[in-house]
């Protein structure tokens, strides 16, 4: 496959200002860039976003850089300044989209809340991302995808009864308040077919936590039920765990469904747990999770993984194994489906996660690692209407 040409993708001719900086706002801008977005970037002169400088680097830049911001232009604005909020003014005046993720009133005290700017440019869409969002007694606290994934409830779930909570591996609250925000972004440019008006779009790190929660209110609601941590187990789904192989290592097996329960059992030799009236479906079977999951690590506890796996394969039972990035880069079902790609950075070609969702006839594109601080500051500033001179003179004042 080649990458698709820039017509043929869907949010082409959409142009996307980005404030933001670290993780929220710049993964939402990522996603519509890769769509097709013309994603302008504004960084602080000389420091840029503090991600260029965060985990592993090379050369000087975080390796996570290129994933964060490929297809951006970076355009160097000091937003403190009157000067380089008048420059962002006439840079949103002409575009489509607004993504920030500053504290609430940050903007406001720079004169360009959202009242501002969408008298400025009615057609104005702008996501706002914050730790509690712009309303509410909370709405000033500090707020970092931690926190969020902390009052979302996801932290009090996350590890085993009796242990310190743990983090999910990744910054998953920041994460998901973008693909809200995204999703925000669209309904929005949807809606503006048919009005002409955009909207402001709140987005809050605990909320966008708290929306994946599942049952979890209703169960308290209705119960009184408090869902505590439970380790690799999913409580109430039964079996689905992790469980222990002979060289050392653990497969995860999702049993669940009552005919692939039926036919994991009969596999490891418990024809009386497949039988079992009491067992039949998941409701009773969660009543006795503890048998069912020993009765499963006694089996795959004699086996090595890949015994285990090709076992279970055979009879169609989901499983598999928690991969680490090695496992991940050799994997051929990863490369058939391209979710590892390779671009090229000013460091030289850098192996990055490929481009979602697959689109059958507009694919999304992977195009260059992230670009350099200020790359694009000029032909930005130039677009605009400023002259040699002027561009030199906000140049000189540590404007740009």
């Amino acid at each position: 496959m080649t990458e698709p040409a820039q017509r043929d993708l869907p949010l082409q001719g959409l142009k996307v200002v980005e404030m933001g900086q670290l993780i929220a706002g710049p993964f939402a801008s990522k996603l519509l860039g890769e769509f097709g977005a013309e994603v302008i970037k504004i960084e602080p002169p000389k420091t840029g976003d503090p991600l260029r400088t965060w985990r592993k680097i090379k050369d000087g830049t975080s390796l996570w850089w290129h994933v964060q911001s490929r297809n951006k232009r970076s355009l160097t604005l000091d937003l403190k300044q009157a000067e380089g909020q008048d420059v962002a003014r006439r840079l949103i005046a002409e575009a489509d989209i607004l993504i920030e993720n500053f504290r609430p009133g940050t903007l406001e005290e720079w004169g360009m809340g959202w009242d501002d700017l969408s008298a400025l440019n009615p057609r104005l869409i702008m996501l706002r991302i914050s730790g509690y969002g712009q309303t509410g007694p909370y709405r000033d606290r500090p707020g970092f995808g931690v926190i969020g994934e902390a009052m979302g409830g996801l932290r009090h779930l996350s590890g085993y009864p009796g242990q310190p909570p743990v983090r999910v591996g990744i910054s998953i609250g920041d994460s998901l308040s973008s693909l809200y925000g995204v999703i925000g972004i669209l309904l929005a440019l949807q809606e503006r077919q048919r009005s002409g008006l955009g909207q402001m779009i709140d987005v809050a790190l605990y909320e966008s936590v708290f929306g994946m929660m599942e049952s979890l209110i209703p169960e308290y609601d209705v119960f009184g039920y408090v869902r505590e941590p439970a380790g690799s187990a999913l409580p109430g789904i039964t079996p689905s765990n992790s469980y222990p192989c002979n060289d050392g290592t653990y497969v995860l097996i999702a049993g669940n469904g009552d005919s692939i329960y039926k036919r994991l059992m009969t596999l490891i030799g418990r024809q009386d747990l497949a039988d079992d009236p009491r067992l039949a479906h998941n409701d009773g079977r969660s009543q006795h999770a503890e048998l069912i999951d020993a009765a499963i690590a006694e089996w795959s506890s004699r086996r090595s993984r890949a015994e285990v796996l090709a076992a279970l394969n055979e009879v169609r039972v989901p499983a598999g194994y928690p991969y680490t990035a090695a496992d991940i880069v050799q994997d051929p079902h990863y490369l058939a489906r391209r979710m590892i790609e390779t671009v090229q950075t000013a460091a030289g070609p850098l192996k990055v996660p490929g481009v979602l969702p697959k689109l059958s006839r507009t694919p999304g594109r992977l195009g260059e690692g992230g670009p350099q601080l200020g790359q694009h500051t000029g032909d930005v500033l130039a677009g605009l209407g400023l002259t040699d001179e002027q561009v030199r003179g906000l140049r000189e004042r540590g404007i740009v």
